[in-house]
């Protein structure tokens, strides 16, 4: 668990910037990317890092609750505006990925959506995940990740500092499955895939999937 101040994570200008860009994301394609990360959920859900809350109306029926963490004081006032027309119970609670307001073994799955590129320490926050998740319980994953291009992750190791302060931690040249797999997870289907969510952004890698945990 990492204790880390509520206050790093505020970005309010970022975030104002960032709901925006998330409309245009979802007309350019991300829309049908959320529908498909959240397909085949059940049960007890924690979704980390859940922005304005555009994942919200794609919950399937057997998703039982959805706890919605979200340390950005502005992107969690408009996400709990959409939990109130969610199509299951969504609680919106303040908290971020190294510390988790879950117990051990409660949650049946947890979501990650455009977040693990932000996190302070990766490994600390998926370990957060493999606390909360029961056994068997799964990872759904949607991540911009450095490109298996190596001029191109050359050029994001480049940026990634101007990035990282511009972006609201934003670190584009992670390798994110790599450390989902270091996790203890196992991977049970995985789309790789560029896309360009925001013009004139160029596509970036973007993986989107499912993963078990191994215990």
């Amino acid at each position: 668990m990492v204790n880390t101040s509520r206050a790093e994570f505020q970005h309010p200008r970022f975030a104002q910037a960032y709901i925006r860009a998330s409309e245009l994301a979802d007309r350019r394609g991300a829309y049908e990317h959320r529908r498909r990360l959240l397909a085949g959920l059940q049960g007890r859900v924690i979704e980390i890092g859940a922005g304005n809350g555009r994942d919200f109306p794609h919950y399937p029926p057997a998703v039982t609750e959805v706890v919605a963490v979200e340390p950005d004081d502005t992107l969690r006032a408009h996400a709990a505006e959409q939990a109130r027309s969610a199509p299951v119970p969504v609680s919106v609670v303040p908290g971020h990925a190294g510390a988790l307001p879950a117990g051990d073994g409660t949650m049946d799955a947890a979501v990650v959506s455009l977040v693990l590129c932000s996190v302070p320490e990766q490994r600390s926050a998926l370990a957060e995940i493999v606390r909360v998740l029961a056994p068997g319980g799964r990872l759904h994953f949607y991540e911009h990740v450095r490109s298996p291009r190596r001029p191109i992750a050359l050029l994001q190791d480049l940026i990634t500092p101007a990035w990282h302060r511009a972006a609201g931690g934003c670190h584009p040249n992670r390798d994110t499955l790599a450390e989902i797999e270091r996790a203890g997870f196992e991977v049970v289907w995985i789309d790789r895939f560029p896309f360009a969510p925001n013009p004139p952004v160029p596509p970036l890698t973007h993986i989107l999937g499912a993963a078990v945990l191994k215990r």
